[in-house]
C-alpha cells in the first residue's frame, strides 16, 4: 500500500460530506468553491455558495449582472476582490469557451484570478485529471510524512508541487481521489497545531511521528490581525455601500471611522482596486452601478 492508496482509504471512510463534492457538481461549482475557500472557513463557505449556486447556476448567468451585484452577494466572506475575480472569470469563460469551464489547465490558468492552486484544483477536482494540487493542508501532510518536518514553509514552491506529484497514482482518476485526500487529511487530522495523529492512516510510517519532534512554539504562521487595520475599515465602508439603493454621499461613509486619514486611505484602495466607484458629485456606487460618463477619480 501506498501513502496514496492509504489516504483515498481513509478519505472514502471519513470525508465531509460537502456540497461542492457531491457527483452533480459543476466545474462551475468547483471553481466557485476554490475561490470562496482561499483563506475561509468551511463553515463560512458553504452557505454563501449555496446562495451563490442558486443565484448564478453558470457563468453566464454571473456575467449577465454587473460586477456590482457578486460584491453584494459576497456579504461578510472577506476580501472581496474575490466576488470581482469570480465575475471577470465568468464574463471570460463566457467570452472564450461559449461559458464552459474549460478543462484544459493552460486555459484555466490563462482565466482572470486564477492562480497555480485553483486552476489545478478545478482541473482535478472538477474533470478529474492528474495535477499536483498543494495548499496549506496538502504540503503540511507531505512535509510531515515523508519529510519528518513538523511543518512546511510559508508558502507553495516548486519543490512542493514536484514532492505531491511524486505521490500520485499513474491512473488519473485515482490520482484525482489521492489529491483530495491528502487535504482533507490534512484539513481534519494532521491539523497545524493539534494533530490527531492516532487517526491518521499514515501512523505508523509518518516520518515526522516517528521522529518524536514536538511542534514548535507558536503558530507557524504569525495570525493575522483584523481589528482597528484598513481591512475593518473596508469591510464598514462596503456595508453601507452593498445595501445603499443608489449613489452613497460622502457623509454617509465618513460616519463609519473616526479616523479620517484611515477611513480616506481605505476608501481610495477600495476605488483603486475596482470594487467602488467614485461619482462626479462626490458620491460612491459598487463597481458596475455607475451610470456612464460619471466616474471620476480620486
Amino acid at each position: 500500500m501506498t501513502l496514496a492508496d492509504d489516504a483515498i482509504s481513509w478519505y472514502l471512510a471519513n470525508a465531509r460530506d460537502l456540497p461542492w463534492r457531491q457527483p452533480d457538481t459543476t466545474p462551475w461549482g468547483v471553481l466557485v468553491s476554490e475561490v470562496m475557500l482561499q483563506q475561509t472557513p468551511v463553515v463560512r463557505v458553504e452557505p454563501a455558495w449555496r446562495s451563490w449556486m442558486t443565484r448564478w447556476p453558470t457563468p453566464a448567468a454571473l456575467a449577465d449582472d454587473p460586477p456590482s451585484e457578486a460584491i453584494r452577494m459576497w456579504g461578510r466572506l472577506g476580501y472581496p476582490r474575490r466576488a470581482m475575480r469570480l465575475h471577470a472569470c465568468a464574463v471570460a469563460i463566457v467570452e472564450r469557451h461559449g461559458g464552459r469551464v474549460p478543462s484544459d489547465l493552460d486555459e484555466l490558468l490563462a482565466l482572470p484570478g486564477v492562480g497555480t492552486y485553483t486552476g489545478r484544483a478545478v482541473a482535478t477536482f472538477a474533470y478529474g485529471q492528474r495535477h499536483p494540487v498543494v495548499d496549506t493542508n496538502v504540503r503540511r501532510v507531505v512535509c510531515r510524512a515523508v519529510e519528518g518536518k513538523p511543518d512546511a514553509g510559508p508558502a507553495t514552491t516548486a519543490a512542493d508541487l514536484t514532492a505531491m506529484e511524486a505521490l500520485l497514482p499513474a491512473d488519473e482518476a485515482t490520482a484525482a481521489k489521492a489529491s483530495i485526500a491528502f487535504m482533507e487529511l490534512g484539513a481534519i487530522v494532521c491539523t497545524a497545531r493539534a494533530p490527531k495523529c492516532v487517526d491518521c492512516p499514515f501512523h505508523d510510517v509518518c516520518a515526522w511521528r516517528l521522529t518524536g519532534q514536538p511542534l514548535p512554539e507558536g503558530p507557524s504562521r504569525k495570525p493575522q490581525r483584523y481589528a482597528g487595520t484598513d481591512r475593518q475599515v473596508r469591510g464598514l465602508l462596503l456595508e453601507v455601500l452593498r445595501h445603499a439603493t443608489g449613489p452613497v454621499p460622502q457623509q454617509r461613509l465618513d460616519v463609519v471611522w473616526n479616523d479620517e486619514v484611515q477611513r480616506a486611505r481605505a476608501l481610495a484602495g477600495l476605488v483603486e482596486d475596482g470594487l467602488v466607484q467614485a461619482l462626479g458629485a462626490g458620491d460612491f456606487v459598487l463597481a458596475g452601478d455607475a451610470p456612464a460618463g460619471e466616474v471620476q477619480t480620486l
